[in-house]
């Protein structure tokens, strides 16, 4: 039922993920993210928003992403309605997709990230994004070109219905976009709400919010 990307760029501590889906509220059920531990993508026929928390839980401990994945999928009996990617802070990735979901399935690894989906037109959608995030650029950036290059390449059978985005950075303010429900276009809308969020008035007001490194962070 949805697409997803995790990735990490290390030159400069930047991690995130996107994700777009057929459905509503992609960004509430799928992406979480933490500096302490990485990022996660829970989805699937039956998503578990528990396995998206669980998984950064474990991995805030120092368990890497392959650990973590397996510590959260293997006691849950509902197991195969499920899929869940992670990314530790490391860049090491693993994913688990369970054999009930809809085809096409799966999930591709590539340097700093990996990517995920269901009920999928097309497995090369998987193919297609994991490609775009092997060039350069911010990451933000990135992650939005991987997801349009998902929906070329076939994007979720259904069509799609919204997206959303999350960026993290120990010096900046956290970055979750979110297009809950747009019928013509929810990557275009993201796009857009990204361009707004990251520019003018709203991106100054932003940069005085306190961070990770900046607990007290005050701007004039």
């Amino acid at each position: 039922m949805t697409f997803s990307i995790l990735a990490c760029d290390p030159e400069n501590g930047t991690i995130g993920g996107a994700a777009a889906t057929g459905s509503l509220c992609v960004g509430g059920w799928v992406l979480r993210g933490s500096l302490r531990a990485g990022m996660s993508a829970s989805q699937g026929a039956a998503p578990s928003t528990f396995w998206g928390e669980d998984v950064l839980s474990v991995m805030a401990h120092g368990t890497d992403a392959s650990k973590a994945v397996a510590h959260v999928v293997e006691p849950d009996a509902g197991r195969d309605y499920r899929q869940l990617a992670a990314m530790d802070l490391s860049g090491s990735t693993a994913a688990f997709t369970g054999k009930e979901n809809t085809p096409e399935m799966g999930s591709r690894k590539f340097s700093n990230g990996i990517a995920s989906g269901n009920m999928l037109a097309r497995v090369e959608v998987l193919d297609a994004m994991a490609e775009v995030m092997t060039g350069s650029g911010p990451l933000d950036a990135r992650l939005l070109d991987a997801i349009s290059a998902a929906q070329a390449a076939g994007s979720d059978s259904r069509g799609l219905l919204s997206a959303a985005l999350l960026i993290l950075h120990p010096d900046s303010a956290p970055l979750t976009l979110r297009v809950d429900h747009h019928t013509d276009d929810p990557i275009g809308a993201l796009r857009d709400l990204h361009h707004r969020a990251t520019s003018g008035e709203y991106n100054a007001w932003a940069r005085q919010v306190p961070t990770m490194n900046d607990r007290s962070r005050v701007l004039d």
